[in-house]
């Protein structure tokens, strides 16, 4: 069933009849409106965040940093990063942002350019890069594919909360707050590709957000998670329920939730609902609020690892040093990528009113920017 054609009827606010209609999730999408972080605030606020974060808890801000040259719309925006710190840190006790290498990128690099590192340092938070530190082995012999799953300490230590992209992806059709997780494990998860659906599923059973907070400010369509488009959406995304949260974001996005199996196998598996008519949305209704999103193809990167992990030589590419090879063509491809396109993306954000300032240099901050109104959610493509 395509968005939009004729289905179960979404529940909207004040249409509960009874007990037995109660919706068992709840997402919240705010419009920015030219306010980064009075969306986040409401957002927040009609989730009934504290409820699951007690007074004086540490947390964990998983954000996404999954691109050292990344563009706008593939990484979590420091706007939206620094504006969630600001709203949850006199509630809470230590923040940490945390981050993973990944085997074709430097996570390092991704926190200092991006802007992130100076998000930390105006705000006190601390960065923890999880491929360097401890971590703790949970056996989950009922899982389907990661049967032990090697959690990063700061996890165990701490409550997570998911600050995902609104993304185009091509080997899931989205990657949202289910994904975002996927960042947690050791940077040879690439190693799961072939069954993303079972193994996103079994790894949120295990590592679970408290609280799903969405960057859909500018997201990234076409050829996602990083050789895409940037799109404006002007929009904050927040639940308690991660598989809830996916699935409207699915419908802001124009896509069919049904088309997106990760998420049928996260609800089957009880880690939230993907059922609207169970979903109450505060704020926008996203049916009625759909910036479109052109689908994700796979790229050549993509493509070529897809064939070769189904072919008879995949150890050859995978497990010996040929592989340091298709690295490098890997990181080459991406780089002439960026050659190519990546400057009419930044010209085209950087011009943006409320979210260009935060890529230029000396941008100041949250507490000290001044955001003019932008065009709604829905406007034409900018």
């Amino acid at each position: 069933m395509g968005v939009g054609a004729a289905g179960p009827t979404p529940v909207a606010a004040g249409a509960i009849k009874s007990m037995s209609e109660l919706p068992t999730s709840v997402v919240a999408v705010e419009p920015v409106a030219g306010d980064v972080r009075g969306a986040i605030r409401r957002a927040l606020d009609a989730v009934s965040w504290r409820l699951v974060i007690p007074r004086g808890a540490d947390i964990s801000l998983k954000v996404n940093l999954g691109w050292d040259l990344f563009i706008p719309g593939s990484i979590t925006s420091p706007l939206v990063a620094e504006s969630l710190i600001l709203e949850l840190r006199d509630h809470v006790g230590t923040i940490y942002m945390v981050e993973a290498d990944q085997v074709l990128e430097d996570i390092e690099s991704a926190f200092r350019r991006s802007g992130m590192a100076a998000v930390c340092e105006r705000t006190g938070v601390e960065w923890v890069n999880m491929e360097r530190g401890p971590t703790v082995t949970v056996p989950r012999p009922d899982n389907v594919v990661l049967r032990e799953v090697h959690v990063p300490q700061i996890l165990r230590d701490t409550l997570l909360v998911t600050v995902p992209v609104m993304k185009t992806h091509a080997k899931t059709g989205i990657t949202g707050a289910l994904k975002n997780q996927w960042g947690c494990l050791s940077k040879m998860r690439h190693e799961y590709h072939l069954v993303l659906t079972d193994a996103l599923a079994d790894l949120n059973q295990v590592v679970r957000p408290v609280l799903s907070v969405m960057d859909g400010t500018v997201g990234l369509e076409g050829n996602g998670p990083k050789s895409g488009t940037p799109r404006v959406a002007d929009r904050i995304l927040c639940s308690t329920d991660p598989v809830a949260l996916d699935t409207v974001q699915a419908i802001c996005m124009g896509i069919d939730p049904a088309t997106v199996p990760h998420l049928r196998r996260c609800a089957e598996r009880g880690i939230g609902t993907d059922d609207r008519t169970r979903i109450d949305v505060r704020g926008l209704v996203p049916e009625e609020h759909v910036v479109r999103f052109r689908p994700a193809r796979n790229n050549t990167v993509s493509l070529v690892e897809n064939v070769l992990r189904k072919s008879a030589l995949k150890r050859l590419f995978f497990n010996t040093p040929l592989f340091r090879l298709c690295l490098a063509g890997a990181k080459l491809y991406y780089r002439a990528w960026v050659a190519l396109n990546a400057e009419r993306h930044w010209r085209r954000i950087r011009a943006h009113a409320v979210y260009g300032p935060q890529w230029r240099p000396g941008w100041p901050g949250v507490d000290r920017s001044v955001t003019p109104g932008s065009p709604g959610p829905g406007s034409p493509r900018t």
